[in-house]
């Protein structure tokens, strides 16, 4: 449905933000990360990431930013959002898809998609512009890790998250020259 977009500076979606240069740095999974906006749409993550799918509890941060960078778009709605509007959103991933969808608390807007360095502030899940929007970001060949997986990784929620954890734990493994900053994607 989604996916393989080109992405060029500058959407023909409208109301779409765009930043450049976000740090694409690894943190230890024993540490948050400092985004410049909210919900975040790139920047430092962990080693490992987010797998995509649908989730009813808010996500670490740091997993899905790590997501974005291989090509996911994370869409965030707003916990209390009406069910029905819940389930739209839910109905847009299909397995294989690189969509994340789950509650944040504090947006911006009711729902908030963003990809890697492109967010979008939505009224609702009707919004016309989140379609246009998906099948420009999702998959974009603009990312810095595009076609990197977006599955067999970490599947878990924030309250899941167990600090202690360490990217071996998750499976990722580290190439020996690349150091604490460096891994396989």
């Amino acid at each position: 449905m989604f996916g393989a977009g080109d992405r060029a500076r500058g959407s023909a979606v409208e109301g779409v933000q765009e930043w450049e240069g976000l740090s694409k740095a690894h943190v230890p999974m024993d540490t948050r990360a400092d985004y410049e906006m909210y919900p975040p749409a790139g920047g430092e993550h962990y080693d490992a990431w987010q797998n995509c799918g649908v989730y009813d509890e808010p996500l670490r941060t740091e997993f899905a930013v790590h997501s974005q960078e291989h090509g996911a778009v994370w869409i965030t709605h707003d916990p209390h959002l009406d069910r029905d509007q819940v389930q739209q959103l839910h109905d847009l991933y299909t397995p294989g898809e690189y969509i994340i969808v789950s509650p944040m608390e504090g947006l911006p807007a009711p729902v908030v998609a963003s990809g890697w360095e492109t967010q979008i502030r939505l009224d609702d899940a009707d919004d016309p512009r989140l379609g246009p929007f998906l099948r420009q970001y999702v998959q974009s060949r603009d990312v810095p890790e595009p076609g990197a997986p977006c599955s067999g990784m970490f599947d878990g929620t924030e309250e899941d998250f167990d600090a202690e954890q360490t990217p071996a734990d998750l499976g990722v493994e580290r190439e020996e020259d690349e150091g604490a900053q460096g891994a396989m994607p």
